[in-house]
């Protein structure tokens, strides 16, 4: 009866089904397959910077930089996800986290130190925790718009102040910030697509795990790793007591509070957690760049990063990591259109905005009620009637039953 409505009614295909079916069917698979798949995937991603697929790999732009950007992004689309997926609070000001982890990398690291990057990370993730608290604290018991002006002017003050402190650089920033400590072990060719048959190139290698500012390989490999962690602890939190805590939080905070959910205290944690995963990415930046300054943390990178939660489906963890796929990749890809390719990466956000509203995977409440409410409107349309009609039904028969118990009785 999926293709038809109760009185016979063809109903109209719904928008994004072929992507959710293929969603269903892979849950349907066993754990084993899963694992196996999941492990493959994971191996062809460290994989792609050697292979240099010329179908996904960018013309013009060091295919090994971009795909560090990727994973920065990745990143940082899941620690945003649980404050506005998974906690529903709306945070425009994230680029300032991002910042904070960067800067406290720098600081320790080449403008007033010389500490070791495996050293200052922790520093830094535990400065950009405590600055999530202490937003978090004073701003968490407005909310809705209210909430995101807040936000938004967090991440302008953190700039500003960048800008303006000469303690922290001011407006030439840090330079100089060193990598993290290599591990030379062998050298790893890439392959030569140019001939259109894939070759492998011994003189284009890397070498597995040398930092060096030529070759951005390592950097990704760092970064996947984290955003291989980073994912493992996500899914453990998302199925905890504190997951659930914040989707009760997300649905209805008034409800959530009469169930005896400490909401404010869900809600920070939510702050805390997503400022954390933001301080590694900005941690991860700052080694890579060595060089960092205020204008890599404006309003519009910030914008970006919730685009990618938003247009891969709030609340879902791999929604998160396409959306941050599509905002990282797609303009490096189509970099050759020069000054078209930004118009090219509009519209394909205004289609998505369009035609999958509710994002590329959304979560599964999502779908569900979605799929209650064209149900709805399929048989209103069919019969306007039908709907009155079975409630009245209804009540007939609990009427019946209700004169039957008296009956007995």
């Amino acid at each position: 009866m999926s293709g038809t409505t109760t009185a016979g009614a063809p109903r109209a295909p719904r928008r994004g089904a072929l992507l959710d079916g293929v969603r269903a069917r892979l849950r349907k698979t066993p754990r084993w397959a899963q694992f196996l798949f999941m492990t493959a995937l994971a191996l062809l991603c460290y994989l792609l910077p050697l292979l240099e697929l010329p179908i996904i790999s960018t013309p013009g732009t060091d295919f090994g930089g971009v795909l560090f950007t990727v994973a920065v992004y990745v990143l940082v689309a899941v620690g945003l996800n649980i404050v506005v997926g998974y906690a529903g609070l709306l945070d425009l000001g994230y680029v300032g986290f991002y910042a904070i982890g960067a800067y406290t990398v720098g600081v320790l690291t080449s403008q007033h130190a010389t500490w070791p990057w495996l050293l200052s990370l922790p520093v830094a993730l535990g400065v950009t925790m405590l600055s999530g608290v202490l937003l978090g604290w004073p701003t968490l018991r407005v909310r809705g718009d209210y909430l995101a002006i807040v936000t938004l002017g967090f991440g302008e003050i953190v700039r500003l102040t960048l800008i303006n402190t000469e303690w922290l650089g001011a407006a030439p920033g840090i330079s100089s910030i060193p990598a993290p400590p290599s591990l030379p072990l062998i050298e790893l060719p890439h392959l030569d697509w140019s001939t259109g048959v894939p070759l492998v190139d011994f003189s284009d290698t890397t070498t597995f795990i040398q930092f060096t500012v030529t070759d951005p390989v390592p950097f990704y490999w760092l970064a996947l790793t984290l955003v291989i962690l980073v994912l493992l602890a996500d899914k453990r939190i998302k199925n905890s007591r504190v997951g659930r805590s914040w989707e009760a939080t997300r649905e209805d905070e008034d409800a959530a509070e009469l169930m005896g959910v400490p909401t404010f205290r869900f809600k920070l944690l939510a702050f805390a957690l997503g400022a954390f995963v933001g301080g590694i990415a900005g941690s991860l930046f700052a080694t890579r760049q060595t060089f960092i300054n205020p204008e890599s943390f404006t309003l519009l990178i910030s914008i970006l990063f919730l685009s990618a939660v938003v247009l891969g489906g709030q609340g879902n963890r791999w929604g998160a990591v396409i959306g941050a796929i599509v905002v990282a990749y797609l303009p490096e890809r189509f970099r050759g259109f020069e000054q078209w390719r930004v118009l090219v990466f509009g519209i394909a956000l205004m289609l998505l905005a369009i035609y999958r509203p509710q994002g590329l995977l959304p979560p599964r409440r999502t779908i569900r009620a979605q799929q209650m409410r064209e149900t709805e409107e399929s048989l209103e349309t069919a019969d306007p009637t039908l709907v009155g009609r079975v409630a009245t039904e209804d009540g007939d028969v609990g009427r019946d039953a209700q004169e039957k118990g008296e009956d007995r009785g």
